[in-house]
């Protein structure tokens, strides 16, 4: 009974120390390889966010090898991407409500999958996989929409995402020597 005892409250140290000095941690050290950045959105009655890890290139094929073709990417590095809107718009032609969601894409040679999620999980891949498999619930997914792959004329060192204002707006995502445009409507 004694050594129950102890051992739980050895568990329970170590669990303490995971979450208030080892998680921390660890959080600090991968933004230091993939940088968090927001990009905004002010103009009328639009008024967006997008806030994401940044990778680099270093020299790596992105697009069907780090980033696999057909299967769903958490959009960056580390936590998933996250997109708020302080109005209802349309993506594409399809109805998202005001709020903050998350970001998943599906990238192909020829178009991406675009998936707006309700869920923002607190990571963008889980642990028990190895970070193979996304933390998405798709069940809970709002829209989605597949836009055409653009071809950059030169390679991009750090992912992207920006809006380019136009008629429609754009959310534009781009990395290596891929782009691809999401067109927002009000």
């Amino acid at each position: 009974m004694k050594f129950l005892k102890w051992f739980l409250i050895v568990l329970a140290v170590l669990v303490a120390l995971f979450f208030f000095v080892g998680k921390p941690y660890m959080l600090k050290q991968t933004k230091k390889k993939s940088p968090e950045k927001t990009t905004t959105y002010n103009k009328g009655d639009l008024n967006l966010s997008v806030t994401y890890s940044s990778p680099f290139k270093k020299g790596r094929v992105i697009f069907g090898e780090l980033v696999p073709y057909d299967a769903v990417w958490r959009t960056g590095a580390n936590e998933p991407t996250t997109f708020s809107t302080a109005t209802d718009i349309k993506i594409i032609d399809k109805d998202l409500p005001a709020g903050t969601y998350s970001i998943w894409t599906k990238p192909q040679r020829e178009q991406w999958t675009i998936i707006f999620n309700k869920e923002v999980p607190e990571w963008g891949v889980t642990f028990m996989s190895g970070g193979t498999e996304t933390s998405r619930n798709p069940s809970q997914d709002m829209v989605q929409v597949q836009v055409p792959v653009e071809k950059l004329p030169a390679p991009q060192e750090s992912f992207t995402i920006d809006f380019e204002d136009g008629k429609p707006l754009y959310l534009r995502l781009f990395w290596d020597d891929t782009s691809v445009k999401v067109p927002i409507n009000p």
